[in-house]
């Protein structure tokens, strides 16, 4: 495999922990066992990362997706979750990104995996944050459930496109990174603005 191509599937993969953390974990434990067309591994990790391709990892990581996407479907759990989110999508980016950095020193590998992997499923996960609470204010708790749908079933579409597909899934995330980033600029204007005419009003009738 390239090391570009790996790369790729390795950025890919890390920007979905923004959507859930551990998804995309078993998307790599899972990957390494299938094959593509010409029977070759369909991705393949750095040596000191074949650990992410046991069989004990592969029942932890399933447990834990489970766990994680049932979580977010109970009130307050599912902000609590969020708080905790945030550094495990920074982390399970950080070591995703790294474990595709074949014929790398490890330092060079968890130095790129930090920076890029981790960089971009936190900037994500912070999207998926703001979308949330957004959500808890305007609907009182009430939409939460369609914000964590939507959350998981991204999760498993990029995870998937990551694999087969990674520059187009990677474009496709950062797509919606940068919407979510204008959405809630453009909102949070809007809140400005109806505060200084609300404060304009008061003191016109005081």
């Amino acid at each position: 495999m390239e090391i570009v191509s790996a790369a790729l599937i390795g950025l890919a993969l890390s920007a979905t922990c923004g959507f859930r953390v551990f998804v995309p974990l078993l998307a790599v434990c899972l990957s390494t066992r299938a094959e593509s067309a010409d029977g070759e591994p369909l991705v393949e990790l750095a040596e000191n990362f074949n650990w992410l391709a046991s069989d004990p990892v592969l029942v932890v990581f399933l447990v834990a997706a489970i766990f994680e996407i049932a979580g977010y479907y109970l009130p307050i759990i599912d902000n609590f979750l969020d708080a905790l989110a945030t550094p495990a999508a920074v982390i399970a980016g950080s070591l995703i990104t790294a474990a595709f950095l074949t014929g790398m020193e490890p330092w060079l590998q968890w130095l790129l995996g930090i920076i890029a992997g981790g960089g971009i499923a936190g900037a994500v996960q912070l999207t998926t944050v703001v979308a949330r609470t957004g959500s808890t204010i305007t609907t009182g708790g009430l939409g939460n459930p369609i914000v964590a749908s939507v959350e998981t079933g991204y999760s498993f579409l990029g995870s998937f496109l990551a694999v087969l597909a990674a520059p187009f899934a990677l474009a496709i995330i950062l797509i919606l990174f940068f919407v979510g980033i204008y959405i809630y600029i453009h909102r949070r204007r809007e809140g400005k603005v109806k505060a200084r005419k609300s404060i304009g009003i008061f003191l016109i009738l005081y």
